[in-house]
């Protein structure tokens, strides 16, 4: 059996198995310009700058997570894989700057750099599985560098920003994943809320850390504007 051109049971960044709902993509909208603008708040940092290496920086149960005043600015089209992504982050350490410079795809599913109504993480068949399974409304894959204090801290490392459904819970910020007696095909996420999660990274590895990069700077924030 097929659906939509895909054998029933396979995953896809656009279709997933057991999925009782069907929409048409952006692109096959006439008035799609791929223009999209938002902004995030209510934001927090995954552990610190300084952690010692053993850290946790994905941390799902929210054991070490910490509110920052800050904002984060979104303008990108994504037809054409341009555009801008900035977060102003003041920290502990001072005010953190991360921006992507380039966007750029590392896989098939990101769709040259940036992507919209796809699947991703999870068993989704994009991504990994650090996260549940969730829709992501936009994301954001390329280079990029972040400044401490006006000072260069980072400079073209890999960065990744997503809008997804709500991955963790509103008030404890604990995610739910593995989803213990998960009945349901769908990811381990609660589509009533949306989020932002974004990080930089670096390209040397460490196998002491999660995930297993020598630096990972991750954040998110709870609420999302669509302008």
């Amino acid at each position: 059996m097929t659906v939509g051109g895909v054998a029933s049971g396979q995953s896809t960044p656009r279709q997933q198995p057991g999925a009782e709902v069907g929409f048409y993509a952006p692109e096959q909208h006439d008035l799609y310009d791929g223009h999209w603008v938002l902004s995030a708040s209510r934001l927090y940092q995954v552990g610190r700058l300084d952690d010692p290496s053993g850290w946790d920086h994905i941390d799902n149960d929210a054991s070490d997570v910490h509110a920052v005043d800050g904002t984060v600015e979104i303008d990108v089209n994504e037809i054409q894989n341009t555009g801008t992504f900035v977060a102003r982050l003041q920290l502990t350490d001072g005010e953190l700057v991360l921006e992507i410079d380039r966007f750029n795809e590392f896989s098939p599913c990101q769709d040259g750099g940036i992507a919209a109504s796809i699947y991703e993480h999870g068993d989704s068949g994009c991504g990994d599985t650090n996260w549940p399974k969730t829709f992501i409304f936009l994301a954001g894959w390329g280079f990029g560098h972040a400044t401490l204090n006006g000072e260069t801290l980072y400079e073209d490392y890999q960065m990744h920003f997503m809008i997804t459904q709500g991955m963790r819970d509103r008030e404890t910020l604990a995610v739910n994943y593995p989803l213990v007696d998960k009945r349901s095909p769908a990811g381990a996420v609660n589509p009533a809320t949306q989020q932002i999660d974004f990080f930089i990274r670096s390209p040397e590895n460490d196998a002491r850390n999660n995930p297993t990069r020598r630096i990972f700077d991750h954040f998110f924030g709870m609420e999302v504007t669509w302008k």
